[in-house]
């Protein structure tokens, strides 16, 4: 009879590989849990915009409101198909600025799939007054590829501008929009950050109004994409 030893048989690394994924899952699923109990506990007060204002509930929009709005910070960059986008050039509309990464797990599917259920319960005038743009936080992974398959998955493509660039061009923005708090990179992705997931509600005359956190309702958007176009 011959014996095996279990040292380098399949089962354990199996095993091993199972237990990284379970606890990369773990991970996810607590990270979205603090989201929602941050939400919960301390509310729309908890909620800040760039240049660090708080936004609290009023009556005029389903999302927190920025009082008194905020000129929205400089964004231009190329998107991942290379064109140039400059949000000065969305005056007129309202627009929905967040920003993402397209290996995010959790909040980040979660905020383009809301986006995309509100788009299609806005009518065809409603969604000609709207623009949506996303930008990286990830200037590694975002790549052309990545972020077009993320797009498609999330059934966005000509739906949301989504803004990639170098990581000195990115930080930039971040900066201006106080969305990057620490890094989060690893050996194999050193520029990834930790951001705020919140979406930004700017007026058709260039103030960001409102912002709505990660997991908010797409009829809110679906609302409040009508005040912004309008003021």
């Amino acid at each position: 009879m011959v014996e095996h030893s279990e040292q380098g048989s399949p089962a354990p690394r199996l095993a091993r590989s199972l237990r990284r994924r379970d606890l990369a899952a773990l991970i996810g699923v607590l990270a979205v849990l603090a989201l929602v109990l941050q939400l919960v506990f301390n509310g729309p007060s908890a909620v800040t915009a760039p240049g660090g204002a708080v936004a609290g509930h009023t009556a005029r929009y389903e999302g927190s409101t920025v009082s008194p709005a905020l000129v929205a910070p400089p964004l231009a960059l190329d998107n991942y198909l290379g064109t140039p986008v400059n949000l000065a050039s969305y005056r007129g509309r309202a627009v929905l600025v967040t920003f993402l990464y397209t290996h995010c797990p959790d909040v980040c599917p979660l905020i383009a799939s809301h986006l995309h259920t509100a788009l299609g319960e806005m009518g065809a005038a409603g969604r000609r007054r709207l623009a949506i743009v996303a930008v990286s936080v990830d200037p590694r992974g975002d790549t052309r590829g990545t972020v077009a398959q993320f797009l498609a998955a999330h059934r966005m493509t000509g739906q949301m501008q989504y803004l990639i660039g170098s990581a000195p061009a990115l930080r930039d923005v971040w900066k201006r929009w106080g969305v990057a708090d620490t890094p989060q990179g690893s050996a194999a992705n050193p520029d990834l950050v930790a951001h705020s997931a919140l979406i930004y509600g700017i007026t058709a005359h260039g103030r960001i109004a409102e912002v709505f956190p990660a997991n908010f309702a797409p009829a809110q958007i679906v609302h409040d994409a009508r005040v912004l176009a309008a003021s």
